[in-house]
């Protein structure tokens, strides 16, 4: 008698396969522990009110732009403007791809989802004086074994959205990150994750999403993002953008 999968059941043994096939494993080892930080989509608190922040502890992050979110509204919060983002780049910030509609991997072939990385690139460069994206975050975390591939070819590496440090051999393609949102926050030992960051020599990834005192689930206060960059520094990682570190930790 044969089974009906349903297609979230699809769904997850196709995240599964993602996680433990056609994996490019990469040594991680830096120097001295990396802590990174990055905004996705991005809600235009992850600039106005996070921006500010950064630049009192003189840090720098990464903002995966999808550009057919500008000027619009994802989760009921209201999404940059093109300002915004030249903006952020202007000051030093990195600017990486998160395709152009915030679309699933799941929820495409491999020419949508080429289709969807060409007009992000085009949309991001001629806005941002022909600036090409480097580094890649998976919208929702969700990855397929195709995509991987077509990601890899673009892209020097993708952020996924798995928890832990990354130390010693990672799959480029599902860099693993901590979520800096409200949902989250409470379940993890952000000073632990800090010290193994440094004891192990790895490197600490986060994402977040909007910054308000009363955010989304997916979102954080600033006070959060605060006390996440001064516990960074207390543990004596370097706090650098995506990009940034995956040079310094590759060379």
């Amino acid at each position: 008698m044969g089974t009906d999968l349903t297609m979230k059941q699809i769904d997850q043994m196709r995240r599964r396969a993602a996680r433990y096939l056609d994996v490019d494993m990469v040594e991680i080892a830096p120097a001295r522990g990396v802590f990174s930080l990055s905004f996705d989509d991005f809600p235009v608190t992850a600039w106005t009110e996070a921006g500010p922040i950064l630049a009192e502890h003189g840090v720098k992050a990464t903002y995966y732009v999808c550009g057919g979110l500008c000027g619009g509204v994802n989760m009921d919060r209201d999404q940059y403007r093109v300002e915004h983002l030249q903006a952020l780049h202007a000051a030093g910030h990195e600017v990486g791809c998160h395709t152009f509609g915030h679309t699933s991997a799941l929820r495409m072939d491999r020419e949508a989802l080429r289709l969807s990385l060409d007009a992000n690139a085009a949309w991001v460069a001629e806005r941002l004086g022909g600036h090409r994206m480097t580094t890649f975050a998976w919208p929702f975390g969700d990855a397929t074994v195709g995509a991987k591939a077509m990601v890899r070819a673009r892209f020097d590496l993708a952020r996924g959205v798995r928890d832990g440090v990354n130390a010693g051999r990672e799959d480029r393609a599902l860099i693993r990150s901590i979520g800096l949102e409200s949902r989250r926050l409470p379940g993890y030992d952000i000073e632990g994750l800090m010290a193994e960051a440094a004891e192990r020599l790895g490197w600490l990834t986060a994402y977040g999403h909007d910054v308000s005192d009363r955010p989304t689930d997916y979102g954080c206060t600033p006070d959060d993002l605060d006390r996440v960059l001064r516990l960074a520094k207390a543990a004596g990682l370097e706090v650098l953008p995506i990009g940034q570190a995956w040079e310094q930790i590759r060379a």
